[in-house]
């Protein structure tokens, strides 16, 4: 059962908290899980732009993401950041063998795959034609903070719609902080984030179409290249 988010009161505004990616403080993944679990909205590192992030079950903070970044709601395009490619299928259609080989080659991974999602995703959170974009980015940090959480989250990038910014403002965590710390909840500073959006790639219908050639792995490219 999805709810809505508490008003949630940060006591400590501008918070920013250090997270090393190679070894993440479990201490602080686990205080990061908290806040997400109340509802709080916190800015993530992922392995291309930071993003803003709140736990699925709370729209309400799913709204105050949209308002950050200038859109509304219904228009409002958003991944689902899973910890792994077995959580992830909890939420979208049964995959073929094929579509299955391809994700699990790719994840985690710098890719957004646009799946049908099954009745566990929240219709708030759906594009008209009942599809969501999946991710699970291989970051260790926001992987270890969603597998806390124990349900994915709800993301999208720092960058506000048709908003151009220096990159130093979606990558370095302390600028980051600097422009969004008194909006959000927290900001976890996961070091430098890169300045380049996924590659989205749209599974929904039973197709496969690259929709956008962003960031990638040798080996994710390589099976792409295969379909393309």
């Amino acid at each position: 059962m999805f709810v809505c988010a508490k008003k949630f009161v940060n006591l400590q505004a501008n918070m920013i908290t250090k997270i090393y990616t190679d070894n993440p403080n479990q201490r602080e993944v686990r205080r990061v899980a908290d806040l997400l679990r109340e509802g709080g909205i916190v800015v993530m590192p992922t392995d291309t732009l930071y993003a803003f992030t709140c736990s699925m079950e709370f729209k309400r903070s799913v709204e105050t993401i949209a308002q950050l970044k200038g859109f509304s709601l219904k228009k409002a395009k958003y991944s689902m950041l899973c910890s792994s490619l077995s959580m992830a299928s909890e939420y979208v259609r049964p995959m073929d063998k094929d579509l299955f080989s391809l994700l699990k080659g790719c994840l985690p991974g710098p890719y957004t795959f646009i799946m049908d999602a099954n009745t566990n995703v929240p219709r708030n959170y759906l594009n008209p034609n009942k599809t969501i974009g999946v991710r699970v980015p291989g970051n260790n940090i926001l992987q270890a903070v969603v597998e806390a959480v124990g349900i994915p989250l709800i993301g999208t990038s720092v960058r506000r719609v048709d908003e151009e910014i220096e990159s130093e403002y979606l990558t370095d965590p302390e600028l980051i902080n600097e422009t969004w710390g008194h909006r959000v909840d927290m900001v976890v500073d996961g070091g430098l984030g890169e300045d380049m959006p996924s590659t989205v790639v749209n599974c929904a219908g039973g197709a496969v179409e690259l929709i956008r050639r962003g960031k990638g792995t040798p080996e994710g490219d390589a099976m792409l290249e295969d379909l393309f």
